[in-house]
């Protein structure tokens, strides 16, 4: 009998932590900001509707919470400058009307110098 419960309780745990990372959706004016998660339950992206259409600003975040990319979005489409950040790369990419217009990438060279005394 122990064993059932022990069970039973392990799969409702289970259930109840893999509805916690179902997205979730506010009403901010007429609007609807949406979050959506990682399965560990850290955010993944955040970003609004309008229309039932991404619409304005969206950021996507790594599992560190470290920001990955933001962009925009007009009735659905891709528009004006998006950033994305990996490792030590930096690319700025511009769509026009959800076609891409140009693409600019830098990448980070560190060196460090170090001074004895």
């Amino acid at each position: 009998m122990r064993k059932v419960l022990a069970i039973a309780c392990l799969f409702a745990v289970c259930l109840v932590q893999a509805q916690d990372n179902q997205p979730t959706y506010k009403a901010v004016g007429d609007l609807v900001e949406a979050t959506y998660y990682f399965a560990d339950g850290s955010v993944h992206k955040k970003g609004f509707f309008k229309n039932q259409k991404l619409t304005g600003k969206w950021t996507e975040f790594d599992q560190k919470g470290n920001r990955v990319a933001i962009g925009y979005y007009n009735e659905g489409k891709k528009v004006g400058t998006w950033v994305q950040w990996k490792n030590n790369k930096l690319r700025q990419i511009s769509y026009d009307n959800n076609v891409v217009a140009s693409v600019s990438a830098w990448e980070e060279d560190v060196k460090i110098a170090i001074s004895k005394q």
